[in-house]
């Protein structure tokens, strides 16, 4: 998963940038909320264009974690926040998605697709579930990230129906790998 690997890689050479931004973290996640879910009322019209708005959008999802770690303004309720308008997002990105395929009268791709975001936000809800009941549950092969820019590429190269079918598959590969893996976890704190 990049986010785990990655997911602090670009704190120090952004230090600078993070430091110069005068803006409270938050007010970043909701600007790149609404860049993302915008991409959901472009990709209908222009593929292309929306992949755009997807990268831009999380362009700005990955600056506002390191303005706040930076500038020491980490916050639970800034977590709470960027989960939710990530979510908030990936539901307009696959709107979007839903209605490119809609309007091309592919009755396939737009299941595709609806399975794809089923999975996409059972991915996160497992994790949250997990966590919640005190067990650690951020493995799997896919993630946010992984899933932005693999989308991303399918609506800049056209490709994005081949994309959207492998992303379905390890999506709910995930789903099914943080739920084996959250119930072991449970197992061993009940011990």
């Amino acid at each position: 998963m990049l986010s785990e690997k990655f997911s602090h890689f670009l704190d120090k050479p952004l230090t600078p940038l993070a430091k110069a931004l005068p803006v409270n973290p938050n007010v970043i996640t909701f600007i790149g909320m609404l860049i993302t879910s915008s991409s959901g009322f472009i990709i209908p019209f222009n593929l292309f264009l929306g992949g755009i708005f997807i990268l831009a959008g999380g362009a700005f999802d990955l600056i506002d974690g390191i303005v706040a770690r930076v500038n020491g303004r980490a916050t639970r309720f800034g977590a709470l926040l960027d989960s939710t308008f990530d979510r908030i997002a990936d539901g307009f990105i696959f709107l979007g998605i839903s209605w490119y395929f809609f309007r091309l009268n592919d009755e396939v791709a737009f299941i595709v697709t609806v399975l794809c975001m089923i999975a996409s936000f059972l991915i996160s809800y497992v994790r949250a579930r997990a966590e919640a009941v005190g067990a650690c549950c951020s493995v799997g092969i896919i993630e946010r990230p992984e899933r932005l820019i693999s989308l991303a590429f399918g609506c800049l190269t056209g490709l994005l129906y081949p994309v959207l079918v492998i992303l379905t598959i390890l999506s709910w590969i995930t789903v099914i790998q943080r739920i084996f893996y959250a119930r072991k976890q449970i197992k061993n704190l009940l011990q």
